[in-house]
């Protein structure tokens, strides 16, 4: 779809097109926990883009990293696969995922929740919970947020 820019005059300073590309896959990382492997083959994910599977072996290995790329190209992969492996690797492990607007929030804890149904299903991971803290939660979920051993997202 192309912008047409003759409804921003002098606005736009500059265009540039960049062609597609073919995608490039790499196979589930080797210390990937099976559940996290079964609930993505659920999702029919056979392979990894080969930037979701670098994302999780630097995120595992400590590395900060920025994930930059296209709308639908799998970023929520990238970023939740590591979170769900360490909840997998360690029940006790927390991870606290903030977004910019409420909006985005709902919109990502619905994939974060597919995501632990997921793992959940396949029977071999540990019960993984997740929740909402914001100034909408009310205080019976916030306590249930807050409670050691619950909230893990």
């Amino acid at each position: 779809m192309k912008l047409d820019l003759s409804k921003f005059p002098g606005r736009v300073i500059a265009t540039r097109e960049i062609s597609a590309r073919e995608a490039t896959y790499a196979p589930f990382p080797s210390e990937m926990h099976p559940a996290l492997q079964s609930s993505l083959r659920a999702r029919g994910i056979e392979s990894m883009y080969s930037h979701q599977a670098e994302s999780f072996v630097a995120a595992r290995g400590g590395q900060n990293l920025v994930i930059t790329t296209g709308t639908a190209s799998g970023k929520s992969v990238a970023y939740l696969s590591p979170v769900m492996q360490s909840v997998l690797d360690d029940p006790a492990s927390r991870s606290l995922l903030l977004f910019p607007t409420k909006a985005l929030t709902q919109d990502q804890l619905r994939g974060v929740l597919g995501f632990i149904d997921g793992v959940v299903a396949t029977g071999k991971g540990t019960p993984i919970q997740a929740g909402v803290y914001d100034g909408d939660t009310p205080p019976a979920e916030r306590t249930r947020i807050r409670e050691i051993g619950r909230a893990h997202v």
